[in-house]
């Protein structure tokens, strides 16, 4: 999710109406992946087949191609051991859609959890609904338990099918100690065309006479730019002097707004270096250049600045990518208490690449026999102290992990990780309930999505 991606933005739809038009062969959509990677491909010299003089002839490359059965088998032999990110879809299309953030949707984001008996079983639980949709119209809240597909139990083996149905019925349950149990009830969801603002919750809340900033942001869409710069607008006309971002569901997104956000919570470093980029060998020079802090989003208005010299930040395991961006990049400047989790360790950026030719693999030079794209990794971001790297994420000041059985409500005080935040900002911090059964977390609704914890820098 955290993929960090470079993606031109283009809106054209793939068109097929010319009659001329050839489909693409699978060879020429492997040459693709091979040009593709041979050129951007971060861990490119953790292949030898992508080196320079691997091959001597077209020829000679064809033939090592033809000996993958497909596009896809090709893709996953050259990707490095170590890259646990690069994509390759076979409709870019759908793609381009998701960056905006249209997807299909129910309306209820979930997360999907091991019992804790030890089996292969599963429960899934509302994380948020959004609104104007079909969840939301049954009447689906945060914190609901199921444990059944379709009547099925929910286990290790079937859960993806979950991910994949546009229309199917889940069974209630509730947690009782270290057991799932049924209610009898169950509930139809039905996906639909959707478009969500990442911008779920903002609110002040005043403590202690004091004026705190909430935000719960779920994607870095960078279509909702000015949405997000406008909570900005109304903290500092609210006087705000600290501030809480919930992106504890947040898969990451465009790299570009995360230093957007960076950005609105500082504004006093403005052209300063906010991350660096390390390419492959090839590239490194050509290719690599420093990310600054800035002041006007894509639109050009003037970015709404809170200054601060301390932010906290909530996450969990699905914290990926940009999310990480934005930790890591004001790390160097400010102090930033995370609260939660362990986040998933997410630093490589990866650019969209159509079967065009290179150096730009654009989309209006796009190959029109086939929509297959890639996002490879290309680069890693470097922060200002020059940190990188961290495959095991990074991990909370404050660790607190979110209650199945007590979720609490977003954006209230009394929500363990938002409430954990609170006690670290005023004195005399209360104790916090936890709950001792161990669970383990498999996925999560977004994962069916094509741009699951990616990065997107997008021109």
């Amino acid at each position: 999710m955290l993929l960090i991606v470079i993606a031109p933005l283009f809106t054209s739809c793939f068109e097929d109406n010319d009659d001329n038009i050839q489909t693409a062969s699978d060879l020429d959509i492997k040459n693709f992946i091979y040009r593709g990677l041979n050129f951007f491909y971060l861990y490119k010299a953790d292949t030898p087949e992508l080196a320079n003089n691997a091959f001597a002839n077209q020829n000679e490359l064809n033939s090592f191609l033809n000996s993958y059965d497909s596009p896809e088998s090709l893709f996953d032999y050259l990707k490095s051991s170590q890259d646990r990110f690069s994509l390759l879809v076979d409709d870019y299309i759908e793609l381009e859609n998701t960056l905006d953030g249209i997807t299909k949707n129910h309306g209820m984001e979930f997360g999907l959890v091991y019992y804790p008996d030890g089996s292969d079983n599963i429960f899934g639980y509302a994380r948020y609904i959004l609104p104007n949709t079909d969840a939301e119209a049954k009447g689906l809240e945060r914190g609901i338990i199921f444990n059944t597909m379709n009547g099925m139990q929910l286990d290790d083996t079937n859960y993806r099918d979950l991910l994949d149905l546009e229309v199917y019925t889940i069974g209630l349950a509730t947690i009782e100690g270290e057991e799932i149990i049924p209610t009898g009830e169950s509930v139809e969801l039905v996906k639909e065309e959707y478009t969500e603002n990442p911008v779920y919750i903002a609110e002040t809340l005043t403590i202690e006479g004091q004026k705190v900033g909430y935000l719960m942001y779920n994607s870095f869409t960078r279509d909702f730019d000015p949405q997000l710069n406008a909570v900005f607008a109304q903290f500092l006309a609210d006087g705000i002097t600290n501030l809480v971002l919930d992106l504890r569901y947040n898969g990451g997104g465009s790299v570009e707004t995360a230093i957007d956000l960076s950005s609105m919570i500082t504004g006093q470093f403005n052209n300063q270096l906010f991350i660096n980029e390390e390419w492959n060998e090839d590239r490194q020079a050509d290719y690599a250049s420093p990310n600054l802090f800035d002041n006007q989003i894509h639109t050009g208005e003037a970015i709404n600045s809170l200054n601060l010299n301390h932010v906290y930040v909530l996450t969990t395991g699905r914290s990926a990518s940009a999310s990480e961006l934005v930790i890591n990049g004001l790390d160097p400047y400010i102090t930033v208490t995370q609260v939660g989790a362990t986040t998933t360790g997410k630093f490589q950026a990866s650019f969209l690449l159509y079967d065009a030719p290179a150096p730009n693999f654009s989309r209006n030079q796009a190959n029109p026999g086939h929509t297959y794209a890639m996002l490879p990794l290309v680069y890693k971001t470097v922060n200002a102290n020059g940190f990188t790297d961290f495959i095991d994420g990074l991990d909370p000041e404050v660790e607190q992990l979110e209650d199945y059985e007590n979720l609490g409500v977003l954006g209230d005080v009394n929500e363990p990780l938002l409430a954990a935040a609170i006690n670290d900002i005023f004195p005399s911090p209360q104790p916090q309930s936890r709950n001792n059964i161990q669970y383990e977390e498999i996925s999560e609704s977004k994962a069916s999505l094509s741009t699951y914890q990616l990065m997107v820098v997008r021109n």
